[in-house]
């Protein structure tokens, strides 16, 4: 039981839900591997992680395209000569957010960076798992992803939905593998993809929201479990259930 001494790959990991699990697990003895798209947000987190003496090993990359996620995987094989956890954060929404206004570009930047790069680095990832008996992968959805959400946008809410049947799909395929699978779905969340929303929560809205170190207890949870153990699916949203419906907008 626990993390110290696992090697944990975090893509999303300079800021958000990803940030708050790589100084969590690292804290509780992990060897975190931040992935992102931007360097210098990732160096932030590492200067964190190593004020602590946490090891930590930061690499850019784009999730959504698979020869980007190639060189990240050789990258990752000099380093360390494993993986035990892999966490699946990295995603974004789209501007537009009804059938009628969403790009096709948005729809594709939606897919890959959500969806497609939870699959390639799964797909990387997971036969070494299997090879040694044991491994866990945690894949990060939305709820709505489970309630189809105007405020979310219709490409959000179908890949995540997506991205919650796969994981099912993982469980299935590798059953009695040693590997094991879980989804963390969680409702909103006060991280920076709210300021891309059609309309901006206030500040008093945002408080009553989960908060990024919440989701990070659910993932570390998880990854911390004995091996025995696996939590398919866990949804963890505000306790306060406020009305967003005036939020919504008509992008």
């Amino acid at each position: 039981m626990g993390l110290e001494g696992k090697v944990c790959v975090i893509t999303g990991g300079g800021s958000g839900i990803g940030k708050s699990a790589a100084l969590m697990m690292s804290s509780g003895g992990a060897k975190v591997i931040l992935v992102g798209r931007t360097m210098s947000k990732l160096v932030d987190v590492q200067k964190q992680i190593e004020e602590e003496n946490g090891e930590v090993f930061s690499l850019t990359a784009d999730v959504g395209d698979e020869k980007s996620v190639q060189e990240l995987i050789a990258a990752i094989g000099r380093q360390y000569d494993r993986v035990d956890v892999l966490v699946n954060n990295a995603g974004h929404s789209s501007a537009h957010r009804r059938l009628l206004t969403t790009t096709s570009d948005e729809i594709k930047a939606v897919v890959d960076s959500n969806l497609m790069g939870t699959i390639y680095l799964s797909q990387s990832l997971i036969p070494g798992m299997v090879q040694r008996g044991e491994g866990t992968v945690i894949n990060i959805s939305s709820m709505s992803g489970i309630n189809a959400s105007l405020l979310a946008g219709m490409a959000y809410s179908a890949i995540k939905a997506s991205v919650i049947n796969f994981t099912s799909f993982l469980n299935t395929e590798f059953k009695n593998t040693g590997l094991r699978a879980s989804v963390v779905i969680p409702g909103e969340v006060d991280t920076p993809i709210l300021d891309n929303r059609p309309v901006n929560p206030s500040r008093e809205s945002r408080d009553t929201m989960v908060m990024p170190e919440d989701v990070a207890e659910a993932i570390t949870l998880i990854a911390s479990l004995p091996q025995r153990a696996c939590i398919p699916e866990l949804r963890i949203r505000p306790t306060l259930l406020r009305d967003t419906s005036g939020e919504a907008g008509v992008a």
